[in-house]
């Protein structure tokens, strides 16, 4: 029994990618919501192709605009099925915030032997909500504050001060995009480092950062 468990295939452990996106009404602007909807399906359509023996990127999207809402639940990359989003509402982050923590310490959505998360925050306004203490929540929790973390400013009304305070890193960078290929080049500075993570011998290591020399 011990020979073929030796020989047996080894199954590939969940990495988790969480995306928080602002779909308030400020977002259907300039083409702002067209732009995110193609970067976000450029993404998963990416991570379909690149699961590894090692990991198996999976993929959440959950959007805030008016509420917050589970848009597409976790899932493998590969049965993701990507619906356009739309845009309208205030920008409640504060209850994005709270949902992603519940999901990330859900061990029935993440079990323990997953890897480290990727939590994805992309918005273009000011949060309307109780922000503060769902973000700390979010980032003192055991399992979501281990979580590596990207953020995206798009525009030039995006609340940095936010952004940074959720990268929760002196030496993380918000990004910026005043425009439709910046949003997508964004997305694919994400898609390298994950699918890099996935490859790696110890995919809970730091980030591979792919950006120097990045107009972002």
């Amino acid at each position: 029994m011990s020979r073929l468990r030796q020989f047996s295939k080894p199954t590939a452990r969940p990495l988790p990618v969480i995306l928080l996106a602002d779909v308030s009404g400020s977002m259907e602007a300039d083409g702002k919501i067209q732009a995110l909807n193609h970067a976000v399906r450029e993404m998963i359509e990416a991570f379909q192709d690149g699961d590894d023996l090692r990991a198996e990127i999976q993929v959440a999207v959950i959007t805030f605009g008016g509420g917050a809402r589970l848009h597409l639940p976790l899932k493998a990359a590969r049965d993701a099925a990507w619906v356009d989003l739309g845009a309208a509402g205030a920008t409640p982050m504060g209850a994005a915030f709270h949902l992603a923590q519940s999901l990330v310490e859900d061990p029935s959505v993440v079990p323990s032997r997953a890897y480290r998360p990727t939590l994805v925050l992309v918005s273009d306004g000011q949060p309307t909500d109780d922000w503060e203490a769902p973000l700390r929540a979010l980032i003192e929790s055991d399992r979501a504050g281990k979580a590596f973390r990207f953020a995206l400013a798009i525009g030039a009304d995006a609340d940095h001060a936010v952004l940074d305070r959720f990268l929760a890193d002196p030496a993380a960078r918000v990004y910026q995009a005043a425009d439709a290929r910046q949003i997508r080049q964004f997305f694919q500075l994400v898609t390298m480092s994950v699918a890099a993570r996935s490859r790696s011998a110890n995919p809970n290591s730091a980030l591979v950062n792919p950006n120097d020399g990045w107009d972002l």
